[in-house]
């Protein structure tokens, strides 16, 4: 009986730590989740038939009425990481022109070579 009172006691400190443990570790990544952004940097969607505003600006993650300077730094940025160069799409290259083109008012659309 002298042995089991220590037992018990030493069991509930552990059993508290591990739980106290647990829970500084979920309310730190539940941080980090609530801090974290939830908008997409790139459009993942497939495309349409005809390529809109919308699209276009989806593809180059700008908004439609961004200034010409932002759009072409937004082309550039993703038409590094796409070029068919350094491993991209010959596909992805032409749909990303065609949406640079289209804010920045030199075509209307659907004019991709594929």
């Amino acid at each position: 009986m002298a042995l089991e009172a220590p037992l018990a006691v030493g069991a509930t400190v552990a059993a508290a730590a591990l739980g106290g443990r647990y829970m500084i570790v979920a309310w730190q990544a539940f941080r980090t989740y609530l801090s974290a952004p939830r908008v997409r940097r790139f459009y993942y969607g497939g495309f349409e038939q005809v390529m809109t505003k919308r699209e276009a600006a989806l593809i180059l993650g700008v908004r439609e009425s961004t200034v010409m300077e932002k759009i072409k730094e937004a082309h550039r940025r993703v038409m590094v990481a796409n070029h068919p160069d350094a491993g991209g799409s010959h596909y992805l290259a032409s749909k990303i022109n065609e949406a640079k083109d289209l804010l920045t008012g030199k075509t209307r659309g659907g004019s991709s070579a594929f």
